[in-house]
């Protein structure tokens, strides 16, 4: 291996944060797709963090419906609640174009 490929060998494995060795034993075992096992953690933890936040919006829409029910006037919150649903909506979307490409 000359010294130009053992370094973007370790600019690759520093970028996925695994060693040079995990770095080819992902790429000798990955599928067609070329997925690695890294790159499908990477995704799922990801995903579980859309999941969490997409949580968390939801019970302030509940809390806004509850409060707006009960004759509050409707404030600021609701256009930060639903600007946040849309930045969900789109990192969710972002998430998918990935696993489409991937694919």
């Amino acid at each position: 291996m000359t010294p130009e490929e053992e370094a973007l060998l370790l600019q690759r494995a520093q970028a996925r944060k695994v060693t040079i060795p995990r770095l080819l034993v992902e790429a000798a075992l990955a599928d067609g797709t070329g997925e690695t096992a890294t790159d499908r953690h990477d995704m799922l933890v990801e995903l579980f963090r859309i999941r969490r936040y997409l949580a968390a919006v939801s019970n302030n829409v509940n809390q806004i419906a509850r409060a707006t029910n009960s004759g509050a006037p409707v404030g600021d919150e609701l256009t930060h609640t639903l600007r946040a649903v849309n930045d969900t909506c789109a990192s969710i979307d972002a998430a998918l174009d990935d696993v489409t490409v991937r694919s």
